[in-house]
């Protein structure tokens, strides 16, 4: 089985924080929280700083990690490294996503299964 990991940002304004729907593949439409694959030798907190600024043109404040999510999906096992972060301007351009969302934590949403993890937790720490 194939082991994909990745990193996932957690990005807070005031009492919201932000979600981003699919654009492409087999979640299509549903919401995640914006990230991707690690690259050969790098960090967290460089990943996921790379990953916002190639999916939204975005400069990220990486405040610091949360937690790890792990999650069978059938065709992988995925391992998402989460992190709370900011941006550092409201200027956000799509590239990779269909639309995003600034929310309230409790809302509900149709996330991709590996994202309802990773709310759930994030619940917790509220």
């Amino acid at each position: 089985m194939k082991i994909l990991k990745v990193v996932a940002a957690i990005i807070e304004k005031k009492d919201k924080i932000l979600i981003a729907q699919r654009l492409k593949g087999d979640l299509e439409g549903r919401w995640e929280f914006p990230g991707g694959k690690y690259e050969p030798d790098e960090s967290g907190e460089q990943a996921i700083k790379r990953e916002i600024q190639e999916e939204f043109d975005a400069q990220l404040i990486v405040k610091g990690y949360l937690f790890t999510i792990k999650h069978q999906y059938p065709d992988f096992y995925l391992v998402m490294d989460c992190f709370r972060c900011a941006l550092e301007d409201e200027n956000i351009t799509l590239h990779d996503h269909k639309a995003i969302r600034w929310i309230d934590p409790y809302e509900e949403a149709e996330y991709a299964p590996a994202d309802l993890k990773v709310i759930e937790e994030y619940r917790k720490l509220l």
